[in-house]
This record gives C-alpha cells, structure tokens and sequence, in this order.
C-alpha cells in the first residue's frame, strides 16, 4: 500500500459519511448496501428506483476510478469461481442473520449510536480478524 496517505483515507471517509447522512436526511433511509441490494430485488416497484440508481453509482464509481487511476494494489489472482461464489453466498448469509452489513452497522449504525450496531460491529471485525488469521497463518493460504 505503497499509496496510502492519511489525506486520502480521511477524504474517502468523509465521501462516505457524506453520502450515509444525506441519504438518511433527503431519503429518510439508512446506507446499508446489503438492505438496499436486498430491498432492490425484493420491494414493489415504487421503492426501487432510489436503490438501483444507489447501485449503479458504487459500480460507475469504482469503474471510473479503476478506468482514471491506476490500481494501489496488485490483485490477487488464483482463486477459485466456486471458492468465491460460496464466500459471496457466505457473506450475504451473514448480513442476512445480522440484520445488516459493515456500511449499515458500522458507518450508519454507529454514527446513531445504535447498541446493537456496536455488537454487530465487534462481532464482524473480531470474527473477521480472526478469520484471516486462521486462514493466513494457520491454513498457510
């Protein structure tokens, strides 16, 4: 992470916080990426609209950075479709059961002082914490 400074990160953390209090304050609703996938696949019509324009401007985004810059990292290549489809499927179980993802626990939930948000959030970044550790050092991947 060779182009990591303090600048960017704070910028891009403020981008985000940002985006999640104008959502809450112009749309009355919470930017939780797992919620608004889930909600664009499964509400009425009338409620959609907002979340696949929500959508389309994370793609268009990271496209329009991958396209104007080059990458800070190296991608990790060798990994196997159905290794990651499952993780995807994993992932998606998890926001699921904990009635909410990272963007929704962790940047809105805590911003709201929300005491479930806070467990949830200890609970991801530990369970996340040591899943790499476990994976990394123990497995050896």
């Amino acid at each position: 992470m060779e182009n990591f400074t303090p600048y960017s990160a704070a910028a891009g953390g403020a981008l985000i916080g940002l985006g999640a209090a104008l959502l809450l304050l112009l749309n009355g609703r919470i930017a939780g990426i797992s919620g608004i996938v889930s909600g664009a696949l499964s509400r009425p019509a009338g409620d959609t609209q907002w979340r696949l324009l929500f959508i389309a401007g994370l793609v268009l985004g990271v496209g329009a950075i991958v396209w104007t810059m080059p990458l800070p990292f190296t991608p990790r290549t060798g990994f196997s479709p159905a290794i990651l489809v499952l993780a995807g499927l994993l992932v998606g179980f998890g926001s699921r059961l904990g009635s909410g993802c990272t963007s929704g626990h962790g940047v809105c939930g805590l911003a709201r002082f929300s005491p479930r948000s806070l467990v949830a959030t200890l609970t991801f970044m530990t369970t996340g914490i040591a899943t790499v550790y476990v994976v990394r050092h123990l497995a050896g991947a």
